[in-house]
This record gives structure tokens, sequence and C-alpha cells, in this order.
């Protein structure tokens, strides 16, 4: 019996006439209805004609997260008088209630997308509504652009409703063809909004870090608004550590209960929060409470204003998810839980001020996330560059170079992006691409493993991917029992990609094939590396990953593994496969498992800590059991606050066979000739990316590839290495004399310049080089005069304008000093001097005299002889003529007798 009731008080009702008229003139429309009109429950009835008003349809509504997908069906079918799998059925990961008569489905995005690309037609399908599409999911971002493709090309009648609370309405209609915006009246119950920043400041989330402050400044509020308000409260938080640890500072608050909310959460706990309470509650969630469900008795929400994100760090080959201010957008959709039912009050952890500063929205996926699984479902639709998607925002250029790169890696795709059988089959699958290839890899072995991959491990299981599997075989928790049915999935979808070549069943026959492969094939639009990193955020199920068609074959990595690794051998119709009774057993298994889905990150020992193949450094943590093994196959690391090292959280042993066979599209081996330790070194390497596996001396290198290496040690520790005698420096600095003062034709022989023409001024004695000891014998000086102006005749005024050497007045000659370019300097004793008038000067610059005292020592410095003699000689022969009384000191020593001799030699 329908309860036309609970249905007539709903808001949204007022805007189904206009929503029908959308969908009869146009074929689409943009809803914008608030949190608690219905428009999850109500409009899917109406369009359906459930309500006794208008034509009887079939319609999928599409939900981002597996708890509002199975809450959204429950809410209709108790609308109806009905039990869940009569007119109103639904499909998530693990779950398919559907019966013959449903004329609604609530699926996730990522069974959607699965449809999608088996029967792209969507035939028997008369409308799909796009729900929550404000939160920018790339599965919903994916399946909204699939949709309207078929829309175009193929089913012109389709319908399509992308409906949300704080969407860019705009945005969605100009996507959707121009579409009519309809508006829902919200809801009239207000509420109240609390700022209450903390005290203190506390820091910014960087990572995947909240302060610890801030989190006790959240308990603390709960605790205020349970005392201040009335009904249950419930407290946004960004993951599930945040949420134990807030949850750990309540304790046990009086007579209230405290459930924590999340998707991995058992379903028990999901449903009873779904359920009004015997007590009081206090409900800790992520962003799963956020929107599409309504959590009956809250009257009160206390937001910490902060989300989660995908982020990829693609030169550290690492993704996870990082926390971040949450949108405006998001603080609405969180402030409207608390009037769903009656007034009610928001308390939020940020001053006013700072409300405009957030982003009006969230950051779409499809700009920040790992794309691999996007490409890949871009790929088997037929458009790999995506340029021909109707979607909101592009994919980034570089995100999708790197999904191409890793697709390309496992075969999934060829050199143009198009999906290969491989990479078909891979899709068939229904998992993130990575792990699909290791569970075909391994011939379904691996399911196992693959499925603790899946879903982020309790921290107690540890950081040993084979002793975590052993924790889950034997665990008796919700997780374990979770981690069997999905093992079973897995098995089970496994199977039917070998043993059905062709498609899967129509899924609106319910058939039991059809609902295996949709129930295990809730991949992820991220990557699967981070699972625990996605898990811990929660923020939505993202299940799709990839299409569905095509049969098993031989993978790549059994390609080219040729038995060596002793880990590919067996498999039924061609798959490469790993039976049950591998030699090493589960740690085997589970390496080879890890090392497939991330062949980037098999990693070395070397040192103290681990080079994956990416060139990424990864350090174990401290007590790990997996120290000191000589290669692991790391599956979750991220890098933590402050360092340049990744940090393993999930890996497991594998050995450099298993390491060669699964990163096989990244073994190199090559002649490496460069500069190290002081002498050019020619080894001929082998390399799985960025490590070296093994290498030995190269007697035959190539001669330009050492010449390359010689010119790169002269760069990095001088031409110091050359044969510089006192002659060849002098030149030099003569040369930079001249450069200086009078430029061009002369060379510039800088170190920079000199590099910058070594070819001119080295050859040909760099190129019969081998080694340093080589350019010891190179003579400098005889290199350098082949920089002089030889063309242009001025070479031969060296002598001329810089000469090694001038005559002074006493018939000496005198060396000059040219090692400030600025001004050369003559060292010369006074008395060699008298009757010089003017200094002396070279290429019009004027030297500096160094006038020096009969033992040698300055006695003066002048570059202007004519005032020394005036001004300055009485005062150096007053103090130097008692000292050195055997030498002349006359009074007048411009028209003085130079003289190199003595007083007695001048007398003989």
């Amino acid at each position: 019996m329908i309860r036309y009731d609970a249905l007539d008080a709903l808001p949204v009702r007022s805007a189904l006439p206009g929503l029908h008229d959308a969908l009869e003139g146009h074929g689409t429309a943009v809803l914008e209805a608030p949190p608690g009109t219905g428009k999850t429950t109500l409009v899917p009835l109406a369009l359906a004609g459930l309500l006794g008003e208008g034509p009887a349809r079939r319609v999928v509504v599409a939900e981002p997260r597996r708890i509002a997908a199975r809450a959204a069906a429950r809410r209709m079918a108790w609308l109806l008088g009905e039990k869940p799998g009569e007119s109103i059925g639904h499909t998530v990961r693990g779950e398919r209630v559907v019966g013959r008569h449903t004329r609604v489905e609530v699926v996730t995005t990522g069974v959607l997308l699965q449809r999608l690309q088996r029967d792209q037609e969507l035939a028997g399908v008369d409308v799909v509504v796009l729900d929550e599409c404000h939160e920018r999911h790339l599965d919903a971002d994916t399946a909204a652009a699939f949709l309207w493709d078929v829309r175009e090309t193929l089913r012109p009648e389709l319908r399509l409703v992308a409906a949300s609370a704080t969407t860019d309405a705009q945005g969605w209609a100009r996507l959707l063809g121009g579409a009519p915006v309809v508006e829902a009246p919200g809801v009239s119950h207000p509420v109240e909004v609390v700022w209450a920043p903390p005290a203190r400041a506390v820091r910014p989330p960087h990572g995947m870090r909240v302060d610890p402050a801030l989190l006790a400044h959240v308990a603390s509020l709960v605790r205020r608004a349970l005392a201040e308000r009335d009904g249950d409260v419930l407290c946004f938080l960004p993951g599930v550590g945040e949420i134990a640890r807030v949850a750990a500072q309540l304790g046990a608050p009086g007579d209230v209960e405290v459930l924590q909310v999340h998707g991995r959460a058992p379903a028990a706990v999901q449903d009873a929060v779904l359920s009004p309470g015997a007590r009081r509650r206090v409900v800790l969630a992520t962003a799963v409470a956020e929107s599409s469900l309504t959590v009956p008795g809250v009257r009160v929400v206390v937001d910490a204003g902060l989300a989660r994100e995908p982020r990829v760090d693609h030169t550290r080959g690492l993704s996870a998810l990082t926390t971040v201010r949450a949108s405006q957008a998001a603080a609405r959709q969180r402030a409207g839980r608390a009037g769903r039912e009656a007034p009610g009050a928001v308390y939020r952890c940020w001053a006013e001020a700072e409300d405009a500063r957030l982003p009006r929205f969230p950051s779409p996926e499809i700009k920040v996330a790992d794309l691999t699984a996007f490409a890949l479902q871009a790929a088997c639709w037929g458009d790999p560059e995506a340029s021909g998607l109707a979607l909101l925002d592009p994919p980034p250029a570089g995100a999708m170079a790197a999904a191409r790169d890793a697709l390309t890696a496992m075969g999934a795709v060829d050199p143009a992006g198009r999906a290969t059988e491989r990479g078909l089959r891979l899709a068939r699958l229904g998992l993130h691409p990575r792990l699909g290839r290791a569970l075909l890899d391994t011939g379904g072995a691996g399911a196992e493993a693959v499925a603790l991959l899946s879903e982020e491990a309790p921290r107690e299981y540890g950081d040993d991917l084979a002793a975590a599997l052993r924790a889950a075989r034997r665990g008796g928790d919700g997780y374990a029992d979770r981690w069997r049915r999905e093992v079973r999935r897995l098995r089970a979808v496994a199977g039917e990609v070998v043993d059905r070549s062709g498609g899967v069943s129509d899924p609106r026959a319910g058939d039991t094939a059809c609902g295996r492969a949709e129930g295990a094939a809730d991949g992820h639009a991220g990557s699967p590396g981070h699972a625990r990193a996605r898990d811990a955020a929660d923020g939505h199920d993202g299940e799709a990953a990839g299409s569905r068609a095509g049969s098993v074959g031989r993978g790549r990595a059994a390609e080219v593994a040729q038995g060596g690794a002793g880990a590919f051998a067996g498999g039924r119709s061609g798959q490469a496969g790993l039976g049950g009774d591998v030699p090493g057993g589960e740690e085997r298994l589970a390496g080879l498992v890890a090392a497939l889905a991330f062949p980037e990150r098999v990693a070395k020992l070397d040192g103290g800590s681990y080079v994956m193949a990416s060139g990424t450094r990864a350090e174990l943590p401290e007590g790990s059991p997996l120290r000191g093994a000589p290669w692991l196959a790391v599956a979750v690391a991220d890098r933590p606050v402050g360092k340049g090292h990744a940090r393993v959280q999930l890996a497991a042993v594998i050995d450099e066979d298993t390491a060669r066979a699964a990163a096989a599209p990244l073994y190199r081996e090559t002649e490496e000739v460069h500069w190290a330790d002081g002498d050019v070194v020619a080894r001929r390497v082998e390399r799985l990316g960025a490590i070296e596996c093994a290498a030995r001396t190269l007697r035959d290198a190539d001669p330009g590839l050492v010449r390359e290496a010689l010119v790169t040690g002269l760069r990095q520790e001088g031409f110091g290495m050359l044969r510089w005698s006192p002659d060849a420096e002098v030149l030099r600095q003569r040369l930079a004399f001249l450069r200086l003062h009078l430029g061009e034709p002369w060379p510039d022989v800088s170190d920079a310049a000199l590099h910058a023409r070594v070819d001119e001024w080295l050859e040909p004695e760099l190129s019969r080089a081998r080694r340093r000891s080589d350019l010891a014998r190179i003579d400098a000086g005889e290199a350098l005069g082949r920089l002089l102006p030889w063309a242009s005749g001025d070479a031969a005024r060296l002598d001329e304008l810089a000469p090694e050497r001038i005559t002074v007045p006493s018939g000496s000659r005198i060396r000059i000093d040219y090692r400030d370019p600025e001004r050369p300097v003559l060292a010369v004793k006074l008395q060699e001097m008298f009757g010089l008038h003017e200094s002396p000067a070279l290429a019009g610059i004027p030297v500096l005299v160094h006038l020096l005292s009969p033992a040698g020592r300055p006695a003066a410095v002048t570059a202007d002889l004519a005032s020394f003699w005036r001004d300055g000689y009485k005062a150096v022969r007053a103090e130097l003529r008692g000292r050195y009384p055997k030498h002349p000191w006359p009074e007048d020593p411009a028209t003085a007798e130079p003289t190199r001799r003595t007083n007695a030699a001048l007398r003989r």
C-alpha cells in the first residue's frame, strides 16, 4: 500500500510537472533540489509511473555510494508498501536484489558503467537519473559522458536527469545539450549556523595528517552540542582514522550511543544508522552521510570542515588521498542533514570570515585522480583520447599519458591507445586494470591477494601481504567476512571470463551470471594501490573499472616470463595461470600478485632502503618483518610529511625472477658510459626501470659516449684535470685580460666559455682520450692556442698587446702578473724605474707598479709614476735610505740613472 501521506510531504513533488515537461520536450533535465526534498526517492517513483501518474517506465538511479544505493532502494520500497526486489531493486558490489517486475533499480555508478560497456543501448531502460552529480566523482562524470553519447547516437528517446542539491546546474545543463534546469523548493526547516573555530590556531592538514588539536576541538563541540541541543548529533570527519580518534575522546557520553559510519562499517551498523534509535545518538561519519540518505533523529551537525581528495604524484609513482578543506557545496550538503525533519543547527569548526574563501565545489576527480581505469574505459568505449566525450572537465594530458603508459605496459592498449583483446578481458573483470592483470595472470589463483588489495585491511594485519592473507583467513571479524565474500566473487568472475568468451547476459533478466559479474565488478576508478587511504577516507565507492567484453588470453607478463620465474605456469584457455600448488606457497603468490599489479613498484634492497623500479626510494617501518628481504613488491606506499622517501605500508617478498617477469616491459639492457668517482665508468647494465640488476665492465665502449663522459668530468671537476704548465696558465690570464679590455676577437677563456667551445680547442686530444689519466696528458697551453684569432691576424699582436715581460729603464725584462685581468701588475725594484715619468701601459691600460725595496718587499704601489716621484718618493726614501745605505737614493729620481746595482758596483 502506497504511503501517500509520506510522499505528499516531500517538497520535490511540486517540481514534478516541470521535470516531466522538461523530459518530454527536451529529453534531458537538471534537477536542483535541496537535501530532504525527496529527489532521490520520490522522483524515480514518479518517473517510473509507480504513483499512478504517467506511463510505466524502467528507471535506473545511479548513486555514488553503496550505502546510499541500498538505503534509497529500501526507502522507495517502503514508500510503496513493498519489499525490496519487487517494484524497487538495487545492485551494488556483492549484493543484487532485483526481481522480474522491478521498475526502479538503484545502482552504483560503477555498475551503471559496466552495463553501458556491455550494452551501450541500455535496452529496456527508459530513464537514467544521475544522483548527487555535484560530487564530481570520476565514475559519475564518465557515466554521464557515455549516456550522452548513447542518447546522441543510438537512443535519442533515452531520458537523462542530472540531480543534486548544490551542483553547477548551468554546467550540467550545457553538458546535456542545453537541458532545462528544474528547481525544487527547499525544506522549510531552518538550520542555525554556529561558527565555532578552535580557540587556538591549528596546523592545516597535510597529506593524510590532521592536527590532533582539531580533533580534540571536534570532540568538545560534540559534547557542547549534546548539552545545548536536542536530538541526535551527526559529526562529519574526513576519514576512518579521525572517526576512531574522536570516538575514543568521546568515550561513553552518558546515555548516548556513539556510532561510527563509513563504507567499511558492517552492514548492521549502516542499517542501524538509517533507523530511529532507542537512545540518543552521536553518529561519526565520513562523506557517506553527506548526501542521498537521511539519518533519522538528527537535529545537529558538527562539521570538521575537512574532506579527502585523491592526488597522484606521477614523479614518484605514488597516489593517495589527501586531506583538504571541504567546499562550500559540501558544507551546505552537510548542514542540510540537520534540517531534514525539524529545525536544527550546524556547528562549523571554522570562522565565518573563512567561509567565503572555501572552494565553491569539490575538485573534480578527473583533475586529480589516477586515470588508468578511466583511460581503459575510454579506450573500450572507442575514444582512447576521451576527446569526444561530453565531460565537464577534460582529463589532464599528463595524467592520461601516465595512464596510457601503464595500460600499454600491461598490454591493455596498443600504441595508439586502442583497447586490445587483453584490455577488453581486463575490463571485463570489473577491477582496476592493475588488479585485473594480477587476477588474470594468476589464473584466478591470486583472488585472495587481489581481494586484500581491493579494500584496506585492519592495521593489525601488518605490512606483510602474505601475513595479512593468513590473518584474513583465520579472522572472525567483519573485515574477514567481507574479504571471504570478495574472494568468492573474484573467483567466480575470473572463471566466467575464462569460460565465457562472449558477453554476459542482459542484466534486466536478473540472470545469475550477470549478477555475479556485477556483484564482483564494482571496481574503482582510482588507484588500487591506495586502498588503505581510499577506504580510510571513504568519500565514495567509485566502483567502476572499465568495460566488459572479450575472452581471456595469455598475459604479457606470462609471455615474457618464459617459465624463468617459475611463477607463470599452467592456466586454462591459454591464460597465463598460477596453480594452487605453487612452490613457495602463499608468500610467492602474494608477491606475484603485488608485482603484477604494481610492476613499477618492484623494489630492490639498496643500503638501508629500497629503490623501486619507478626510481622512488622507499623505507620499511621499524620492526617490519620484511626488513632485509633482497626484493619486495610494494603494493601500498605513501610519502610522509617532510620525507623525501616513500613509506611502505603493504608489501610482499619476491625473488628477482618474479620481479623480472612481472616488470618485463621495464627491462632494459643498455651500455652506460658516464663520469663517476672521478673517472669514466663504462658498463653493460641490466635494469628494471631504475633498479640495477646486473652490470659488467664494457671494454669496447662507444667513443662518442666516452667523450661525453669526459666532457661531463671536465664540467664537474674543472679544467684543472688538464696539464697546465706555468706558461699555459699565463697564456690563459693574458687572454682573459685582452678579452676584458678589448673584447672581440680575443676569446673568452672562462670555464663556461671553454665548456661551450670544447669542440674547438680540445680536439683531437679529447676524442683520443679514454680515461682521466689521458686528460692529464693534454697540454692545455697548446690547446688554448687554437682559440687565438688567427684568421683575423690579431693573434700575431698577442705579445704586443699583452706581453709576458716588458723592459724597464734599467734594461731588465720583468714578467707581468696577469692574475687580475682588471689591472696587470709589474713588480720591480724601485731603483730600476728611475727616470721613467709615466707608468707602463698594456693595451691602453696602465699597469699597477709594485715598487720593491732592495730586499724585494713592496715599498709603494702606484699606477702614476710621475705623481709618486713628486709626492711619495720622499717618504719612502726617508724610511729606506738608512736601512739600505748601499743602494742609491737620489733626491731627484725622475732624472736619476736607473740601475740594478748597489752604490759600490756603480763606482767600479
